[in-house]
């Protein structure tokens, strides 16, 4: 009985490592050296949904290529369009699992907010993410393919901007994280400028450090949400195993300029003490503060702050000497939340905690 040999996933490799195989596979073929660099742009420079569809290489060449490889796309499970421009992808993966992206245009900009677990573990009080538990980690194919996907649209949305901030904490999945990065960053590949590309996350301090280890100038957003410990670790379970102390200490040391996130939630962290305390934090990093008004489809019983607390919050921040912009909120007439589509379509699981669940992995 012959045992056939998977194909190999070019997307899922390194660019060097998918030019490598490629290389390998038209010097054995016969092929021209030239044809490495034809076949990798289009992987994701230029991409095509098949092989079949390099319509620049002979028929014979692009079956033979769809023998060895692999290009597998995200399939469109559920698309919403807001009536302010923002667009809402929920992507059906290869084993039945769903995630989210979400496509955000201003000015001349467009903004993808992606996702890097099917879920997530960390259970924060006010997300939808957190409610629907934790299913796995997603490949750099997975994450780096969201954008891809966007080139393929029929009109292709034109990404500028990346933000790690939809389903699931990214740096509870570096390994994955690490090598999309570099195929968004290689103008060989997505060709997106390194600033203008965020990950945020909770506080994962291992991950922390080795995002700050990379000689690129990738952003760095710590969600915060709360400026004290005891209301953190009430919000953010995770607080427990990175206090607010170890995180902007790590926040201090990491080479670029931070941002905080804090999502604004009525009577629990929109207090004047809540301003001063978050304020002490930010001036201790020279971090930006970016208040974020609170989604309410995805709030599981907490209320937004008002519109005036927002205000009144911001003037005390700025009176404290810190710099600090209030997020504009965007599709609330869709189901927009980090998290709240997929629960809508596919339901909640139950949530399993990190460290029960070897499949996380830090830095």
């Amino acid at each position: 009985m012959t045992v056939e040999t998977p194909r190999v996933n070019l997307l899922d490799l390194p660019l060097s490592a998918a030019r490598d195989r490629l290389a390998e596979f038209f010097r054995r073929v016969g092929q021209p050296a030239y044809r490495t660099e034809q076949v990798l742009r289009r992987l994701w420079h230029n991409p095509v949904a098949s092989f079949d569809a390099m319509t620049e290489l002979p028929a014979a060449l692009r079956a033979s290529l769809a023998g060895e490889f692999d290009l597998p796309r995200l399939s469109i499970a559920a698309r919403q369009r807001s009536t302010d421009g923002t667009e809402k992808f929920l992507f059906r993966l290869h084993d039945g699992e769903a995630i989210e992206t979400v496509a955000i245009p201003e000015g001349d900009r467009v903004t993808l907010c992606v996702s890097s677990q099917a879920g997530c573990a960390l259970q924060c009080a006010f997300c939808a993410t957190g409610a629907m538990g934790f299913s796995r980690n997603l490949t750099s194919a997975e994450i780096a393919g969201q954008v891809r996907e966007m080139r393929l649209l029929d009109p292709p949305i034109a990404v500028t901007n990346i933000v790690f901030m939809g389903m699931g904490e990214p740096l509870m999945n570096w390994k994955a994280v690490d090598v999309t990065l570099g195929i968004l960053n290689d103008a060989a590949a997505l060709g997106i400028g390194a600033r203008h590309i965020t990950i945020s996350t909770v506080g994962v301090l291992p991950g922390i450090v080795a995002l700050g280890e990379r000689p690129e100038q990738f952003r760095l957003a710590i969600s915060i949400h709360a400026p004290n410990d005891s209301l953190r670790r009430e919000l953010m379970p995770i607080n427990t195993k990175y206090p607010l102390a170890d995180v902007i200490e790590a926040a201090k040391v990491f080479d670029r300029r931070v941002t905080f996130e804090y999502v604004m939630l009525g009577g629990v962290n929109d207090a004047e003490e809540h301003a001063i305390q978050l304020a002490r934090l930010a001036r201790e990093c020279r971090a930006f503060v970016n208040l974020i008004p609170l989604h309410p489809g995805g709030a599981r019983g907490f209320v937004p702050s008002t519109a005036e607390k927002i205000r009144k919050f911001s003037r005390e921040l700025r009176a404290q000497g810190v710099e600090v912009a209030v997020r504009k909120s965007r599709g609330i007439d869709i189901a927009a939340a980090c998290g709240q589509l997929r629960v809508e379509r596919l339901g909640r699981r139950p949530p399993r905690a990190p460290k029960n669940d070897g499949d996380i992995q830090v830095a």
